[in-house]
């Protein structure tokens, strides 16, 4: 077991893995998104990108679409404040988010 092997113990794994968002316990979707919420991006709209994006994919932040295709993932700073609100999708940027890109990014995403 890894954890006997660093000498910590599982409780200590499990607090890591819960803590830090890019550890999993499942296999993530096929499409990541991370959708920015830090406060460059709520000055211009990032509250309503996210509720849109919870809406069309039909999950909540750090859940994977039942077929598998995308997991949401909120984060606090891209570093793409100039272009918000920005999301990474596959680690690629995509900035000046609005509802009609959303749909048109995800339609790409199935």
């Amino acid at each position: 077991m890894v954890a006997a092997a660093l000498n910590i113990s599982r409780a200590e794994v499990h607090g890591i893995v819960t803590f830090y968002h890019e550890f999993r316990r499942t296999p993530p979707g096929r499409h990541v998104l991370h959708v920015c919420r830090a406060e460059a991006c709520q000055s211009v709209g990032a509250e309503a990108t996210g509720a849109h994006f919870r809406r069309s994919l039909g999950i909540n932040w750090h859940e994977t679409t039942a077929d598998g295709a995308v997991t949401l993932e909120p984060v606090f700073c891209l570093g793409l404040c100039a272009s918000g609100p920005a999301a990474l999708v596959d680690g690629r940027p995509a900035g000046r988010l609005n509802p009609a890109r959303i749909d048109r990014m995800l339609e790409t995403l199935s």
